[in-house]
C-alpha cells in the first residue's frame, strides 16, 4: 500500500463523521484534498463548507459545494484536516502547506476536528518536521532572534507569502516534549501571529491509514 493509498484510506474513514446536513470545515493539503474529492460523492447533503485556504475554497468549488464564510457558519460539527507530524495523544504540528492560522481559526470554530494522514505522520515526539510559525513580516527578525534564543533555528520560507499577508518562519533543530507550554510561549511573543502546535486544541480523533487499514486513536 502506497503512502497515497494510505492517505485515501484515513479520507474515506473521515466520511463517518460528516453529518446528514448543515455546514463542515475542510483543511488543506493533499490529504485533505483526498477527503474534499470524496467529499464531493455526498456533496447534496451538505449547506456547504467552510475552507481553511484560499486552495481549499477553490477545489471545493470545482466540485460544486458551496463555500461558507466562517462568521456567517457559526460554530461548525466537525473539522477534518490532515497534519504533518502527529503524538498517540493527538498533539500535531500542521502549517506545512501554510494554512496554519486559518486551519486553527477553523479548528475553533468545530464541535469536533478529525485528523486524517498517513501512518507515517505518527512520532513518538514532535519536531522532527519543522515547526512553522506565521510571523508578521515587519517582526520577522524580532521572531527570529527569540525563538533562536529557545533553541529553535528558524528559517523563513522563501518566496512565500500566506493567504493573511504574512511570512513563516520554519523552526529546525526543536524536540518538543511539551507542546502545550512551547505553543503559549510562540504565540506570546510580538509579531507572531500563530504557530502549528495544535496541542491545547489538538485532534478529537486520529484517524491513520496503515497498510493494515484505518487506525483511529480518540
Amino acid at each position: 500500500m502506497t503512502q497515497d493509498d494510505m492517505k485515501k484510506a484515513a479520507a474515506e474513514a473521515a466520511l463517518e463523521f460528516v453529518p446528514k446536513s448543515g455546514i463542515i470545515g475542510v483543511g488543506t493539503g493533499s490529504t485533505a484534498n483526498y477527503f474534499i474529492d470524496l467529499l464531493a460523492t455526498i456533496k447534496g447533503r451538505l449547506d456547504g463548507a467552510v475552507a481553511s485556504s484560499v486552495a481549499t475554497a477553490e477545489r471545493l468549488k470545482r466540485h460544486g459545494i458551496p463555500v461558507v464564510d466562517l462568521n456567517e457558519a457559526g460554530t461548525l460539527a466537525v473539522y477534518v484536516d490532515g497534519a504533518d507530524e502527529a503524538t498517540v495523544h493527538r498533539a500535531l504540528i500542521k502549517g506545512g502547506g501554510g494554512a496554519l492560522t486559518r486551519e486553527k481559526i477553523v479548528a475553533a470554530a468545530s464541535r469536533s476536528f478529525v485528523c486524517i494522514a498517513d501512518e507515517g505522520k505518527l512520532v513518538e515526539v514532535l519536531g522532527r518536521f519543522p515547526l512553522p510559525v506565521e510571523v508578521i513580516p515587519m517582526a520577522r527578525s524580532l521572531v527570529a532572534r527569540e525563538i533562536t534564543a529557545l533553541g529553535g533555528e528558524p528559517v523563513l520560507r522563501q518566496g512565500f507569502t500566506t493567504d493573511n499577508g504574512n511570512v513563516i518562519l520554519d523552526v529546525h533543530g526543536l524536540k518538543i516534549l511539551d507542546p502545550v507550554a512551547l505553543e503559549e510561549r510562540l504565540n506570546q511573543m510580538v509579531g507572531v501571529v500563530t504557530n502549528g502546535l495544535f496541542a491545547r486544541r489538538g485532534a478529537d480523533v486520529l484517524l491513520l491509514g496503515t497498510a493494515n487499514g484505518v487506525r483511529r486513536l480518540s
